[in-house]
């Protein structure tokens, strides 16, 4: 008996070309790794932006190919990886933000009053 999913994977021919890795999808991955180790340094946000165009592509590719390109778990964990450096860059934003905020706000503060401590 066959099951659905087994009629449903055509069998290989012999002349059909081996499967071979996705060098978009292992660009996405190295982006990614970029991303997330300067994503501190804000300057993350230019390879995961580039990583996350890029896994866009390598997704059509992977799916145009049926099959002959593999790569696929790159692609995902690439493309954590980019988000995960592009939440860093945000995080480090807001704090930075944050401390710029607080600095400011320990200055000295005007009164219209005098002062009345010796």
């Amino acid at each position: 008996m066959i099951t659905p999913l087994a009629s449903s994977v055509a069998a290989r021919h012999p002349l059909d070309p081996e499967p071979v890795p996705s060098t978009k999808a292992t660009a996405v991955f190295v982006l990614g790794v970029v991303a997330l180790l300067t994503g501190p340094l804000v300057g993350g946000l230019v390879p995961a932006v580039v990583a996350l165009g890029l896994a866009r592509q390598a997704r059509a590719d992977l799916a145009a190919a049926l099959g002959y390109l593999t790569g696929s778990e790159h692609l995902r964990r690439g493309e954590l990886l980019a988000w995960v450096g592009v939440g860093l860059a945000a995080l480090v934003l807001v704090i930075a933000a944050l401390a710029a905020i607080l600095a400011a706000a320990d200055g000295p503060i005007p009164r219209d009053f005098p002062d009345t401590m010796d």
